[in-house]
């Protein structure tokens, strides 16, 4: 079965990387497909996959479309069940779930003033109240899947999961406009932007130019940290 996949632009669009993740990471076979985000022809591109109207979308090889990022996580670790999409233990899985939905309607301050770009580091970023307030609730979710499978040295419940997938864009928010955070979740921010996976996605967003640059430019900016 393979599946196709419909994105945005691979520098800027974090909804995107984590519906490729979702296929990348766990083995899924998928095709590809690069819809105008920036050129304005999306809803064109979309037109055969209504009612869907934003990326990520998929097609399954039956036909099925499935719009909506936890909506296709879902599906997904539903027809692939041994491929290990949410944690095994019963607990840890109902909290991974946990952190993915609240990704999905929360830290709106940091989506709309650190909007995901994967060019450079805004050194000269100043977060707001609002962007500190999701920084410590995001490191309180991130502290709480560790305490909960008992290690914080790796992905977030010990093994690679869905809670990872749907947080690589939080992270590289973290590491593009050098927010504070602990130095335990730094060290995180970079497990996920040194991810083979995520740097094999940053190189074919590297290959689109863009001008003018979409997104404001925080002087100084400072070379991404992971060529």
């Amino acid at each position: 079965m393979t599946y196709d996949l419909y994105i945005g632009d691979r520098t800027f669009s974090s909804w995107s990387l984590r519906g490729w993740l979702m296929f990348e990471k766990f083995d899924l076979p998928v095709r590809t497909h690069l819809v105008g985000l920036y050129s304005g022809t999306m809803a064109q591109d979309l037109a055969s996959l209504a009612p869907a109207r934003l990326v990520p979308v998929v097609r399954a090889s039956d036909g099925l479309v499935i719009g909506e990022s936890l909506a296709i996580a879902e599906t997904l670790a539903e027809r692939h069940p041994h491929n290990g999409l949410w944690p095994e233990d019963g607990a840890q899985r109902a909290r991974a779930r946990w952190l993915c939905a609240e990704m999905v309607a929360g830290f709106s301050a940091l989506r709309a003033e650190c909007p995901m770009q994967l060019r450079h580091v805004n050194s000269g970023f100043t977060a707001s109240d609002a962007v500190r307030s999701d920084l410590n609730r995001i490191e309180t979710l991130w502290q709480g899947a560790w305490d909960l499978c008992g290690s914080d040295a790796g992905w977030l419940f010990g093994d690679y999961s869905l809670a990872d997938v749907f947080f690589a864009p939080v992270a590289a928010r973290i590491v593009g406009y050098d927010l504070a955070v602990s130095q335990t979740a730094r060290a995180y921010c970079m497990r996920v932007i040194s991810d083979p996976a995520v740097i094999a996605w940053r190189n074919a967003g590297l290959e689109v130019t863009y001008d003018p640059f979409p997104y404001e430019v925080y002087a100084p900016i400072a070379p991404w940290p992971i060529p």
